[in-house]
């Protein structure tokens, strides 16, 4: 494993895919995979409008989540070639890594094109984990921070790079107040393009 470090008390930092599995360690309530999106896909998404970018929200099994990611970018218009199989196959490989350390049979995928203070408010999820990849524009951000405060030390995460974050649901006791919020950017004119996926029951609403 490569070396890790942390940048809030309960936050892992590595540049190998392997520091995800610290959220099973008892100090980790976060992981954040410290790697780029594969060559080419930042500025590819960077350069296409808005209107463009694909967006959705879908539970599938593992294996279905490149086809649903790429109806995804068939309903948008999202420009086909190479570049847009390289994120296609990056997500799906994202919800495979994911989807054996939840050990999860069903995942709910969500593509979601922001512009506005979305979730600007420091919080946890009230879920078991969820793993969130900006992949055009501002990461999200996290910090530790004391009940009802917000973080005095806000850490953001790199475009491309996945941050693996505990809920209120996840069957351990909490390793510390790790909160996360989407970076405020209203008013900036910036779009985020953001991946979220979370573990799911068979049978469990879309909600």
């Amino acid at each position: 494993m490569s070396a890790v470090m942390a940048l809030a008390p309960a936050a892992r930092v590595g540049a190998d895919a392997d520091v995800m599995a610290a959220l099973a360690r008892p100090d980790c309530a976060a992981a954040v995979w410290d790697r780029a999106a594969p060559d080419g896909v930042t500025a590819w998404l960077d350069g296409l409008e808005a209107d463009l970018l694909p967006r959705g929200r879908v539970v599938v099994r593992p294996d279905d989540v490149a086809w649903a990611v790429g109806d995804m970018c068939n309903t948008a218009g999202t420009p086909e070639g190479p570049v847009r199989e390289a994120f296609v196959a990056d997500v799906a490989a994202l919800a495979d890594r994911f989807a054996a350390q939840m050990d999860a049979a069903w995942l709910r995928v969500r593509l979601d094109v922001v512009t506005t203070n979305a979730c600007r408010k420091f919080h946890i999820d009230a879920l078991r984990a969820r793993l969130v990849c900006t992949y055009r524009g501002t990461g999200t951000q996290y910090g530790m921070a004391a009940p009802r405060t917000e973080p005095a030390q806000v850490h953001t995460v790199p475009t491309g790079a996945p941050i693996l974050l505990r809920g209120t649901l996840w069957p351990a006791p909490e390793a510390g107040s790790l909160l996360h919020r989407s970076p405020p950017i209203e008013g900036t004119g910036e779009v985020r393009l953001v991946l979220v996926l979370d573990p799911m029951e068979r049978g469990e609403d879309d909600i």
